[in-house]
């Protein structure tokens, strides 16, 4: 434990350090100025408190609520609903506001589950290590595949299935691109805005045809034409798919030939 926790009456301030999915870093800090620590400026956020921290060593899953104002704009409200801060990195520690360099009191880490706001006020759960305890250790059978496209399991090259357009239009969740595309090509794959108000945020593409493009849902922001996108393959994991499209049946990891629950009410005519 950190010597500066040993006197009666402590300086002590909490910081919070969140590394985004894109790549975005910020910190901020319970104190009531600004505090560098480790080349990391954290901005000063009185508002931001965490709810009671238990230690334990046991295997139970840790888990801490992150409450606090929108103070900040480094975390707006329209960033929270867009989902940018879900499944970010978090790492909460205590130190010495009066020493910032002395030795930090690690108190939690792990990620954010989703981030929910009420008027000007957010409240987020943190899932620590742990938490993967939870998680179903044996796979459910299913007639689709229960594998991504180019992940170890599925192990197809995805090397040429990708491709950088510019949206043309938008309209609702169906954009325009520049340049027509193979029909079907990019259905039940990803997208990702690479520029303007949505970047670094992902899209599921439900279908495609020519230079239209259906998303599962509209774009958080405003698309502006010229806005560049990257489109991924996808797969409908069913099993049809993988050998005609991908021959690839060797890796399928699903059931297709399996009996379902139909089977049971079959009877003798």
């Amino acid at each position: 434990m950190a010597n500066w926790l040993d006197p009666e009456l402590t300086t002590l301030a909490f910081v919070w350090r969140l590394d985004r999915r894109d790549g975005v870093t910020l910190g901020f800090t319970s104190h009531d100025r600004d505090l560098e620590i480790d080349g990391i400026v954290y901005r000063a956020a009185p508002g931001m408190v965490p709810s009671a921290i238990e230690w334990s060593d046991g295997f139970d899953a840790d888990t801490v609520e992150l409450a606090g104002a929108l103070t900040s704009d480094a975390i707006r409200p329209d960033d929270l609903a867009a989902g940018r801060w879900d499944g970010a990195r978090l790492t909460l520690r205590a130190v010495d506001w009066t020493d910032p360099a002395a030795p930090p009191v690690a108190l939690v880490a792990g990620t954010l589950g989703t981030v929910t706001t009420e008027g000007d006020r957010f409240a987020v759960e943190l899932h620590g290590p742990a938490s993967v305890l939870d998680a179903p250790v044996v796979e459910v059978t299913s007639p689709e595949c229960r594998a991504s496209l180019g992940d170890r399991r599925c192990r197809v090259d995805m090397a040429g299935r990708s491709r950088i357009e510019a949206v043309a239009a938008a309209s609702g969740s169906v954009l325009t691109l520049a340049t027509p595309l193979p029909d079907g090509a990019f259905a039940s794959g990803r997208l990702r805005w690479i520029d303007g108000a949505n970047a670094g945020l992902w899209a599921q593409v439900l279908a495609n045809a020519g230079a239209s493009v259906t998303l599962g849902e509209p774009p958080h922001f405003e698309v502006a034409a010229g806005t560049r996108v990257e489109l991924h393959e996808g797969c409908d994991r069913r099993f049809a798919t993988c050998v005609a499209r991908f021959s690839n049946a060797a890796n399928f990891r699903g059931e297709p030939h399996l009996p379902g629950n139909d089977l049971l009410t079959r009877y003798a005519l």
